[in-house]
């Protein structure tokens, strides 16, 4: 009989060892931050050229994609190379209180940014609170006994 003990620290630890290790590190990681009236998504692509970065939206599911195109002859020996090359592609889930109809990319520097609208009833407003009258008993009606 063999003992084996499950270790998802363990295990998870591993997977990521492995894809640093062996360059399959997750692409395009990305800031995500709440603005009053919508929110702004910041990922990191320096060297990409911007027409090689394509973003789609379709039923709900964000998608940003693009490629690095390697820059090499032939004769090229590379003594260090740490650079990830070729394609890469990012999807994330829209909740519906976003407005995907009304995305908006830009490049800058380096940085892609994504700016989403929130939707109307997404956005935080203010509940006026009525204050409700009771009407009273009269005093001049006796209590039966």
């Amino acid at each position: 009989m063999y003992y084996t003990r499950f270790d998802p620290f363990t295990r998870d630890f591993q997977r990521q060892f492995v894809r640093y290790a062996f360059g399959q590190a997750s692409a395009l990681p990305l800031d995500v931050v709440r603005h009053e009236g919508d929110v702004t998504l910041k990922l990191d692509v320096p060297g990409i050229d911007p027409g090689q970065l394509e973003v789609t939206v379709d039923r709900g599911i964000l998608t940003i994609s693009g490629k690095r195109e390697e820059e090499r002859t032939e004769n090229d020996k590379f003594f260090v190379r740490e650079r990830t090359m070729g394609t890469f592609t990012r999807r994330l889930r829209l909740p519906e209180t976003l407005n995907a109809d009304a995305l908006e990319a830009s490049y800058a520097n380096g940085v892609l940014e994504v700016r989403i609208p929130v939707t109307e009833q997404a956005k935080p407003r203010k509940i006026e609170v009525r204050k409700v009258e009771i009407a009273q008993a009269d005093d001049t009606q006796e209590i039966a006994a």
